[in-house]
């Protein structure tokens, strides 16, 4: 399709906003063009202008429910002008589909309406234009590919969310499956993200919309149970009403009070949550009390106090430390004259325009800082789930880290600097490492919390002050994923081990192939290169590294692989008879490093020092064991199976040792163990009793030590004890 003629040169009447819009110009277009009064005359022009091309383009097409598809971008740009966003947007929520459904292209709209608008368009088209193996992957995927979107410029999250919010208004046309998918979709992903941007009407909008989709039932019964409230609750209701407003124009506080009632959503999901009935669910109504300043709000709130009690542990500063979306306010919960609590918030006239529109109203509230101060905690929250996104393997696992972050229960930190750092529910001292800095996470050991020490595990509550201890040497454990619960510390964790484990893998495959080679009077670096390939390709290694991390992870059998590629060789069929295919001579030394693909086995505990040996094990790698252990007698029945393996001169780190101490049973006793160990600097993992009568009792002690000698010195300082009668290793 041809550009349109400049937006310049068209007619006179569609140009000036004082002459009566044509009689041709549809209804929708003029709720639109009223809808964004507050635009210049030229802006409006350009607004009509835009649906004029939008129309011609989208000549013909139709939607499910029969009307002209240009209906349905104007109805977008008709929620975003409800918004007050700015005539780009406007613009760009018109055109949003015709680069990807109509012959119009980007080029044509960057030339009538300049290169921002176009790259809005370009920006929605984009999350749109995907391909997915199933639907759990698209919805992942198309959701990266927003937050992407959202880097760049923020608006096109907004043209997403109206044109979702417009979709959600008109689903009845769509298929029951349809229906259910897209409301699913609306209350899993939308609407938390209109909610972390802070826009609250078009989320409460998008929720309500969302559950009567999916369950028009239960959304029908809460909803007529709100509109037929009892007589006598509703009464209630004027009467608090009247005391507060009398009450704080006594105080003679200019103030703005609105009697609020909860959505049927919040209602269903805290009915859920709490397990109660609709009866049992008190604080259905509540109230908003709107100032004009901060310090009348703090006024305020010591109005409502007077005159209702408040509930204990049930005030929430939002003033002072500002959620992530940047919303504000007082809220407390008051016990009422008929015993049930009445909710309460006070804000600004400024911090309820942000807590409706939230980073929208950045485009209409331009003096003042608070616009942008949402805005630019909305743009830090993306950036966050960027770096998340580029280390994370698959769109289903961010997909999960996000909701995790998506939902607002948070606890708010301090750094020791003063800054304030809002973290998820149950999130733990590591998670604020991780928030801090992703290196911070990744070596952390320690942290101090209002500057007591404590483990990494510990949960956080808010107004803790939170500072976190690092060493260079400290690397991510494992088990860390089991504690941790913000999505971008579990994603840096996991990108972390899986690039420490692939190394150690590679690593140790190498010496156990090398191994293997050299029985066979071979080396890696003696085949031919052709050969290697060869091989890699028959087994769809992509890499030799691959292969090599296999053979570590017990996947392969270094031996036949040896035995295969020896084959190959020239030359080599001959020495294949002679091969001893199992017990090379020399040891494969390990430092204790390689947590990765080496593991310790439960049943004897080797500790550097013991004579080990290595069990391979598919998908565990090596499992090291004593000699002495009484499984090994199993193991002989697999020959092929056995590591030759052995400590190197240099081995760190902690290893776990059990100790049965034999104590008398009396009070006290287990203390002055307990401070033996810690004074050998051993740490104690676990303490359970095997057994106790009236005068003796045994006890096992899982501890950690680096090696046999630190080990010897605990049993050491315990046998110096009197109550102590005996110390055995297990």
């Amino acid at each position: 399709m041809t550009p349109a003629e400049p937006a310049h040169v068209h007619d006179h009447a569609l140009t000036t906003s004082s002459a009566p819009l044509p009689q041709d110009v549809p209804d929708y277009v003029q709720l639109l063009d009223s809808t964004a009064s507050y635009l210049s005359d030229e802006q409006r022009a350009l607004i009509r202008r835009a649906w004029a091309v939008g129309a011609a383009a989208h000549a013909g097409q139709t939607r499910k429910s029969g009307e002209p598809y240009i209906t349905h971008p104007v109805a977008a740009a008709t929620v975003l002008a409800e918004q007050r966003l700015d005539a780009e947007t406007l613009i760009a929520a018109i055109l949003h589909d015709t680069i990807e459904d109509t012959p119009l292209s980007r080029e044509a709209i960057a030339g009538e309406f300049g290169e921002t608008v176009a790259e809005l368009v370009e920006g929605v088209t984009k999350l749109d234009k995907l391909q997915f193996r199933d639907r759990q992957e698209a919805a992942a995927e198309s959701f990266r590919k927003m937050l992407l979107a959202m880097s760049r410029d923020l608006r096109v999250i907004l043209i997403k969310l109206a044109d979702r919010l417009h979709n959600m208004r008109t689903l009845g046309a769509q298929s029951g499956e349809a229906r259910e998918r897209i409301a699913r979709e609306t209350l899993e992903i939308y609407a938390p993200i209109a909610q972390r941007l802070g826009m609250n009407l078009l989320k409460s909008e998008l929720q309500d919309l969302g559950f009567r989709a999916l369950h028009p039932w239960r959304h029908a019964v809460i909803e007529k149970r709100i509109r037929t409230q009892p007589v006598v609750r509703r009464e209630a209701l004027a009467k608090i009403q009247s005391q507060l407003a009398q009450r704080l124009a006594m105080e003679g506080l200019a103030h703005r009070l609105v009697g609020r009632v909860k959505t049927p959503w919040s209602i269903y999901t805290k009915m859920r949550a709490e397990q109660k009935s609709f009866d049992q669910m008190m604080d259905v109504f509540g109230f908003r009390v709107v100032v004009a300043t901060v310090p009348d709000c703090y006024h305020a709130l010591g109005v409502v106090h007077s005159v209702f009690k408040p509930l204990d542990g049930r005030f929430r500063d939002f003033i002072a430390i500002p959620k992530a979306n940047g919303y504000q306010s007082l809220h407390t919960v008051l016990f009422g004259p008929y015993g049930s609590p009445i909710e309460v918030q006070i804000r600004t006239e400024e911090m309820d325009l942000i807590a409706e529109r939230g980073i929208a109203a950045h485009w209409s509230y331009k003096h003042g800082g608070a616009g942008n101060s949402a805005q630019s905690r909305a743009s830090s929250w993306i950036a966050g789930l960027l770096e998340s996104q580029r280390s994370t393997g698959s769109s289903l696992e961010f997909l999960e880290n996000v909701k995790v972050d998506l939902f607002p229960d948070e606890v708010y930190l301090f750094t020791p600097k003063g800054d304030i750092l809002a973290l998820p529910r149950n999130s733990t001292a590591l998670d604020f490492a991780y928030a801090v800095h992703t290196d911070v996470g990744n070596h952390a050991v320690a942290a101090r919390v209002d500057k007591k020490l404590v483990p990494l595990r510990t949960k956080l509550v808010s107004g803790q002050r939170v500072e976190v201890i690092t060493a260079k040497s400290a690397a991510p454990n494992p088990q860390w994923l089991e504690f941790v619960v913000s999505g971008k510390a579990r994603t840096a964790i996991r990108h972390q081990l899986k690039h420490l484990e692939h190394e150690d893998a590679v690593q140790l495959g190498h010496r156990m192939l090398d191994r293997a080679l050299e029985d066979l009077n071979t080396s890696l670096e003696r085949l031919p290169a052709a050969q290697l390939e060869a091989y890699l390709a028959e087994f769809r290694y992509p890499r030799l590294e691959a292969l090599l991390a296999d053979i570590a992870l017990g996947n392969r059998m270094p031996v036949q692989v040896a035995q295969v590629l020896a084959r190959q060789a020239p030359g080599m069929g001959d020495l294949l008879d002679s091969a001893r295919a199992v017990l090379p001579q020399d040891k494969i030394l390990i430092t204790g490093q390689e947590r990765g693909v080496i593991s310790f086995a439960n049943c004897c505990l080797p500790l550097p020092g013991d004579e080990i040996m290595g069990f391979h094990t598919t998908g565990k790698g090596i499992v090291v064991h004593r000699l002495d252990c009484p499984n090994v007698v199993d193991y002989r029945k697999s020959p092929e199976r056995w590591v030759p393996i052995g400590w190197d001169r240099e081995v760190s780190g902690d290893f776990q040792a059990a100790l049965r101490i034999e104590v008398e049973n009396r009070p006290g006793v287990l203390a002055q163990v307990a401070a033996a160990i810690a004074q050998a600097e051993s740490n104690i993992d676990r303490v359970e009793y095997l057994e106790r009568d009236t005068s003796v009792a045994g006890i096992r002690f899982a501890i950690e030590v680096h090696d046999r000698k630190h080990l010897a010195e605990v049993i050491r300082r315990v046998r110096r004890l009197n109550v102590v009668h005996g110390v055995q290793r297990l």
